[in-house]
């Protein structure tokens, strides 16, 4: 065997042993840096001519992705794949470049294969390598060689997003379980009681507290396997302390700190201290973003309170926050509540903060100030019904059938003319009869006049004029059969087109006629408002036919008969339209206001309100 076989030799058994404790290293990886670090190296031993390798992962809080694994080794300067990691970042595809920025390089040119790390549509990162002159088909092996080990990198990912979101439902799950053992009972002590001591045996805490803010000042409510504490008691004045400080920090406290940038803890470090904590965690319980209450945790042994555990109990306030603020409002009475009501009106309005409230109550004392002063005309709305001056009824003259109607509701009508038709074929045959038995009498008459029967002319006689009689009301009937228009006007009401044929009463209204020149408005004025109302003040009327149009009008008549709708008492209030509009029609309905005099805004828009206020006081005071 010749030297330069030696060599290669030397150099082949060389990449077998990097090969293989690079696998090595692959499956005993212990965390996710050795992982990547031997995945690469795997990577840039299986594919030939290999020259350096870059792996990029992220994105991190800005969006942008670092190197998290080099080959050979750190120290070499990968800068010049930077190009083909952008571009592969960019257009996330396998993307092949030549050393000098060119998209495609000649076998004689040095390569910069990049392929890009993606899971479910998200981007985490991509690999890099630089290869040394090679032919096209060498180019394709690599970029295959990428695609197939990048399954590794996409396994690896998947499971880190299966155990954030098994992570995140068991976070959920207990704060769930928390919110509905606080639901279940009914008063504050018991809620927050159970609360405390699920927490503590679901998190292995050796005291968990909860606290409700009262005057600026967190005061403990409920300490797990706790029935009944002295408020005295130095052990809960220091964990007073410790939530204390939440409130004024308006944020969550972990003792020993996690990182550089979280706040002091001075009455958390005392309390750690005093019992001999290992950690404290305190969190504030929220509702509508404010702090009503804090939550803390104590453990004596074991593990600190990991990031994800300060997590739960933050999302653990804000679901227990709402709940346990209902409960404690709930068992506050009416005088505590308006006090809290007033007192937090008072912060708002007159604390450092909520300058949207602050103008606000400006406003609403600069419109109470003009109101109070500025007058204006008060009147009084009521519903208005137009009707004609006079309405005259066209009724049934007799009992009988519809025989023809000529009009309807609606029509306008002149005087004299026929409104409708009643049947008078009976009539006429009864006028004939009558008129039969009439003659017959008369020839009657005559033979006992030549027969000088003095008695049985004076029977005939009385039986003529009973004829006659019955012959003249049978002639009035047939002559009022023709129902007819009293005066010129439209019809108000009737409608007998679906009525032909069909029985009739005497005295039946049949039709209601109204003038088309004189009007009257009727207006349902309320009982609160009628003494008010005087006759000869004027008003505006506003009908639904004729909104652009607004009629003036005068105050004739008070009726002092009231008339109850919808539960509330109306007295009718007759007035008189000074300038009728030739489109008036009898019927017409709109809102008539009555104006009464010149008042005080204020007055106008309250007096409703003080009015009820006045009648409830009145029906309820004792």
């Amino acid at each position: 065997m010749g030297p330069t076989a030696s060599i290669y030799s030397i150099a082949a058994e060389d990449q077998v042993r990097a090969e293989a404790s690079a696998w090595t290293r692959f499956s005993t990886a212990k965390d996710q840096a050795e992982f990547c670090a031997s995945w690469l190296a795997i990577l840039c031993t299986q594919i030939e001519r290999v020259g350096g390798g870059l792996l990029l992962l992220g994105p991190d809080a800005d969006g942008g992705y670092t190197p998290f694994a080099m080959w050979p080794d750190v120290s070499r300067n990968l800068q010049h794949l930077s190009p083909a990691a952008e571009r592969t970042l960019l257009e996330r595809r396998g993307v092949v470049l030549a050393a000098d920025g060119t998209s495609t390089p000649t076998p004689e040119q040095h390569a910069h294969v990049g392929y890009p790390i993606e899971v479910a549509g998200v981007l985490h990162g991509a690999v890099v390598l630089d290869l040394a002159p090679v032919s096209p088909q060498d180019l394709q092996r690599a970029l295959r060689l990428m695609h197939w080990a990048s399954a590794w990198l996409v396994d690896l990912f998947r499971q880190r997003i299966l155990e954030e979101r098994d992570i995140r439902l068991s976070r959920t799950g207990l704060v769930m379980d928390l919110a509905a053992t606080a639901i279940q009972d009914q008063r504050l002590a018991e809620s927050s009681l159970a609360v405390v001591n699920e927490l503590a045996a679901r998190l292995n805490c050796d005291r968990v507290s909860i606290g409700m803010e009262h005057s600026n000042r967190a005061e403990v409510r409920a300490i797990s396997h706790t029935a009944v504490f002295d408020r005295r008691m130095r052990m809960v004045r220091l964990i007073g302390n410790a939530m204390d400080e939440v409130l004024d920090l308006d944020t969550a406290i972990v003792y020993p700190s996690q990182g550089a940038d979280d706040v002091g803890a001075i009455a958390h470090a005392e309390l750690a201290r005093e019992f001999d904590d290992i950690a404290v965690c305190s969190v504030p319980l929220l509702e509508n973003g404010q702090a009503i209450g804090v939550l803390t945790l104590e453990r004596g042994s074991g593990a600190a309170f990991d990031v994800e555990t300060v997590e739960m109990c933050k999302l653990a306030g804000a679901m227990l926050g709402p709940i346990f603020e209902l409960k404690r409002n709930n068992e506050r009475g009416v005088v505590r509540r308006v006090g809290v009501a007033a007192h937090t009106g008072a912060q708002a309005l007159f604390g450092p903060r909520h300058p949207g409230v602050k103008l606000v109550a400006l406003l609403a004392v600069g419109v109470v100030a003009f109101l109070s002063f500025a007058t204006g005309q008060y009147r009084v709305s009521s519903k208005a019904l137009v009707e004609g001056a006079v309405q005259r009824a066209a009724v049934a003259p007799f009992d009988g059938y519809i025989s023809q109607s000529f009009v309807h509701a609606g029509d306008n009508v002149q005087a004299g003319q026929i409104l409708c038709q009643l049947d008078d074929r009976n009539l006429k045959l009864e006028y004939g009869r009558f008129e039969s038995q009439f003659d017959e009498l008369r020839r009657k008459h005559r033979q006992a006049l030549a027969a000088q029967d003095r008695a049985t002319m004076m029977v005939v006689a009385a039986q003529i004029r009973q004829v006659e009689a019955e012959l003249a009301l049978v002639k009035d009937k047939l002559a009022r059969a023709a129902l007819r228009a009293p005066f010129d006007g439209v019809v108000v009401s009737g409608d007998l087109r679906q009525l032909l044929g069909t029985p009739i009463e005497q005295g039946k209204v049949l039709f209601q006629i109204a003038p088309l020149n004189a009007y009257r408005v009727i207006l349902q004025v309320d009982e609160r408002d009628v003494a008010h109302v005087k006759t000869g003040q004027k008003g505006e009327l506003a009908l639904e036919g004729l909104l652009n149009q607004e009629l003036a009008f005068e105050v004739q008549a008070i009726t002092p008969v009231s008339s109850a709708q919808d539960g509330r008492n109306f007295f009718r209030v007759e007035a008189t339209l000074e300038n009728p509009s030739y489109r008036l029609r009898p019927g017409m309905e709109g809102i008539g206001k009555v104006s009464i005099d010149q008042r005080r805004l204020i007055w106008i828009w309250t007096h409703s309100l003080v009015d009820w206020v006045r009648t409830w006081l009145w029906e309820h005071a004792l």
